[in-house]
């Protein structure tokens, strides 16, 4: 119930939007509705203990859906929710968000899922067990096209993990940056991009793994 500000994140946002706005909460699992909006107002309810009050907010899950476009432009910020990077993408897709994103002119916060599935190639990291073994589970899925970067947040909470017996870290997601780039992200580091002005810059601490080597 703590917003992470050791890179000083807060203040980076104060930047871009003026508080009290309106914000869009994006489901990562659109038909769990009910914990959808207990975990959307805790995100409000610790935005708020932060000075980031709002003047309102939607929520978008399957209720929702069909408002998609009315919703995108009533919103300041958008804040696309962490869970299961599959799931949420699947709902980005069938909602065609990418499109409706194309006349945003707001800040954009990708947290955990939500950050992964910003970006143009997704790497949607094994995490349950059976996905590792799954031949139809797909790791590299389009997403929405915000930022270039492949991103894995909560490095330190993941590097250790088994899944289906393999070491998620050196047996499964070191053979997948063959080709690839991951910007494996502590948490309280984020990237901080204009999509407008085709630059970003990542703040905080990470990791770079491509083609099998890890730089910090």
């Amino acid at each position: 119930m703590e917003l992470h500000n050791e890179y000083h994140w807060v203040e980076d946002l104060l930047k871009h939007v003026h508080f009290p706005c309106h914000a869009l909460l994006v489901a990562s699992s659109p038909d769990e509705i009910e914990k959808t909006r207990h975990y959307a107002q805790e995100i409000v309810d610790v935005m708020d203990k932060q000075g980031l009050c709002l003047s309102g907010f939607d929520i978008l899950d399957r209720n929702s859906a069909e408002r998609t476009k009315e919703l995108v432009n009533k919103a300041d910020i958008i804040i696309a929710m962490g869970g299961h990077v599959p799931t949420q993408n699947a709902f980005f897709q069938e909602i065609d968000l990418k499109k409706h994103l194309q006349d945003f002119h707001g800040v954009w916060i990708g947290s955990s899922a939500g950050s992964m599935n910003s970006a143009t190639l997704v790497y949607a990291q094994p995490e349950l067990e059976g996905e590792v073994i799954d031949p139809t589970y797909q790791r590299f899925i389009p997403g929405l096209g915000l930022t270039e970067k492949m991103i894995l947040p909560h490095y330190s909470s993941w590097k250790n993990d088994v899944v289906d017996g393999l070491r998620l870290l050196e047996d499964v997601t070191y053979p997948d940056s063959q080709g690839h780039t991951f910007y494996l992200m502590e948490d309280g580091s984020y990237v901080l991009g204009d999509t407008e002005e085709k630059i970003e810059e990542v703040v905080g601490e990470y990791y770079v793994l491509r083609d099998g080597v890890i730089v910090q």
